[in-house]
Parts: C-alpha cells; structure tokens; sequence
C-alpha cells in the first residue's frame, strides 16, 4: 500500500474515532503526518489503526513507553501524539508484537442468559456447563453471574454482580423469568483464546481500551474480576475439531449448553454443517443443548422465519439434541449485539 493510502486509512480512522476517543483520533492523525512513522508502518504492513494504536498503549501499559504513558494519564493529546510517533520510531518491535484487538462484548449475554435458561428447561437439567464458542475472552461463560436488567424492569441474574448490563425488549411477549440453573463448568473454545489470569493477555484486555474512555476501563476490570474469580477452562482450536473435547469438559448429570454468538458466520456452509455434525455425534452419547445469536439463515436447523438474510437482526435459536432427536426453535431476534431484544417463543 503507497504512504499515501496508507496515511489515508490511518486518517479515516481518526474521523470515525473522534467521537468517542479524541486522544486516540489525535494520535492516528499524527501517525498519518510523520513519514517516518509511515515508513515504519508501511514495512510492517501495519494497515489496521485500531491494532496499532493498541499496540502502543500495551507498551504504555507494560512502562516501556513512559513519555507516552504520561501524556496518556495527563489526557494531553498533543503530548500523546508527539510520544506515540516517537514510541513508534524508538521502539520498532511494537510492529511486531501486535495481536488481534479484543473487546469484551457484555451485552450478548443479555440474550444468551434466556436463551440459556429455557435450553435448561425444555433438557429438563438443573445443572449446565457453558461451552463458548468463538468469544476469545470467556464472558459468555458467565453470563450467570452478570446483573441484567430489561427496559421492561425485569431483571435477571445477579443483582448484586460488580458487572451490570441492560437491554431493551419489543414485542408482546415477555424475556422468560426463568433463571439460568447451577453453572458446574465454563469452557471457552477459540483459536487464539485469551487467559485472563496471565499478566500479558490481561494487560493487552486493557490496551484495547482507548487511554480516554475511563467507563470503559473501568467496565473492563469488573469483568476481568468476575471472570478471574472463576476463570474459563480453555481450549484452544478451530470449533469444529475441538468441540467434543470441550464437551467432554462438563461433568456427567450436567448439561452441556454450547453457545454460539456471531462466530458461525466465519465459516462456510460446509463448515457450519460440519458443527452441526459434531453437535449431533456428541449428542449420541448425551444430550446437549446449542444456543445460538446469529444471522438470519446462518446457523443450520434454526428457522430462519421467513426473514430475509442480511436482514440487520439476528436469530436467537436454542436446539436439543440427544440420540437420534434434535429440536431446534428460533425463540427470538434481537439487534445492535444483542441491546435490543424480541423474544417470541412461547415459555
């Protein structure tokens, strides 16, 4: 990508930032000036601001970059976009160590804890394990220990949890107040899962969270408190192969109930049979229960409606297997990531 292309994205970036980051739009805009900077992230091929700018508060973080870390505690943003260029300049293994951004999405779970209550109940289980795919961080798992409150007043889980979330519901019927039973295992299932418990990928949680957003930050270490009093077993590797394994994790007399929330859609249709297939081989031993939030026609044996794929909502499926059975319903839809909810079936 020519400097100039390059300088191009790295200022689009800063427009759509400035909104809610105005230090980390300052900061882009200055990368996107300095051609030595350019020429640094044109080598690396560093094409994702985001990443970048992750990167550089991660080594702000780790006292590494410390010009950069008091620009970044003071709010200056000129004084942060100065010692970004110059922390990029001095400190070129900052290209080298960048990873994936990772956020954690709370408000899934506002539609995964009904969906997940009434698998339990048609399983007839009164004790779970959660099976998160594709959420590299593990909240998912947890979803039992959040506080959630419906712009209907209902509230469900934990009222007293440190994390606190809220979603509004449409439609005539009610969000189920069943609640969700005895969680006995948490297992997160992800190619490059994240360890909340080690230092490094706890601290780069934190870098992925722009210096001037201290709601967020702040957001972010409840959920790192719950989720570290209790961390997730992990298993690392694409869903498909490892699924069984994971399965296997959730103690006999407890129902396994795999959840999946927008992580179908990264693979073929091939692909998503072929989990499917590995639901119902697992199934032939024990029943499991599926939840899914994905897009309309996405996950297979989920009605789909009638909605149109690429409809802007999602479809909340909840599926039983065991032996030779599978039921699967869709029991709702629900939009913005799961802010907005309209659950349908009947409880």
């Amino acid at each position: 990508m020519p400097a100039r292309d390059l300088a191009e994205v790295y200022r689009r970036f800063a427009e759509d930032a400035a909104g809610t980051s105005p230090l980390s739009a300052r900061v882009a805009v200055a990368l996107s000036g300095s051609a030595g900077a350019l020429q640094a992230l044109q080598a690396a091929r560093a094409r994702q601001p985001a990443v970048l700018l992750a990167a550089l508060h991660d080594l702000a973080l780790a006292g590494r970059a410390p010009a950069l870390a008091a620009a970044y505690a003071a709010g200056d943003d000129e004084a942060a976009a100065v010692a970004a260029v110059d922390t990029l300049l001095r400190t070129p293994d900052v290209l080298a160590a960048r990873r994936p951004v990772r956020t954690v999405e709370t408000a899934r779970c506002a539609v995964l804890y009904p969906a997940v209550a009434e698998a339990a109940r048609r399983a007839g289980a009164d004790a779970v394990g959660l099976v998160d795919v594709g959420s590299p961080v593990g909240l998912n798992t947890h979803l039992d220990r959040l506080g959630i409150t419906y712009g209907t007043g209902q509230r469900l889980g934990d009222p007293a949890s440190p994390v606190q979330l809220s979603a509004s519901v449409v439609g005539a019927r009610p969000v189920p107040a069943t609640a969700v039973p005895e969680v006995v295992a948490r297992v997160a299932v992800d190619p490059d899962p994240v360890d909340v418990t080690d230092p490094d990928d706890a601290r780069w949680l934190r870098a992925c969270v722009p210096p001037d957003e201290p709601e967020r930050a702040a957001q972010l270490e409840a959920e790192l408190a719950l989720m570290t009093a209790d961390p997730p077993q992990l298993v690392c590797g694409d869903a498909v192969e490892v699924l069984p394994d994971a399965v296997a994790r959730v103690p006999d007399g407890a129902l396994p109930v795999v959840t999946t929330t927008w992580a179908l859609s990264r693979y073929p249709l091939e692909g998503r049979l072929r989990f499917l297939h590995r639901l119902d081989e697992v199934a032939a031993r024990r029943v499991v229960a599926w939840v899914s939030v994905e897009g309309v026609g996405v996950a297979p044996a989920v009605p789909t409606l009638g909605d149109r794929r690429a409809s802007g909502h999602s479809t909340v499926g909840v599926t039983v297997l065991g032996g030779s059975a599978l039921h699967a319903e869709a029991v709702g839809r629900c939009w913005s990531r799961g802010r907005l909810l309209s659950w349908l079936a009947d409880s």
